[in-house]
């Protein structure tokens, strides 16, 4: 159970990274590096990764 939960913590984790992600500013200014996606949802999927990352290795395993 706790290898399944931390598979599914890195897979949200990496999903907050590529929401982070997207095409650089450049020479140009480009108003999309501040869009909603990129500043809010991103971080916070990342963040929620992490925070289920710590559950899963916390987490009591079924062992008898």
């Amino acid at each position: 159970m706790n290898s399944i939960l931390i598979a599914v913590a890195f897979v949200v984790i990496v999903v907050g990274f590529v929401l982070t992600a997207g095409e650089p500013s450049g020479d140009v200014y480009n108003p999309d590096i501040f869009s909603f996606r990129r500043v809010t949802v991103g971080p916070m999927t990342s963040l929620a990764g992490f925070v289920l990352m710590i559950v899963a290795i916390l987490f009591p395993s079924k062992k008898k």
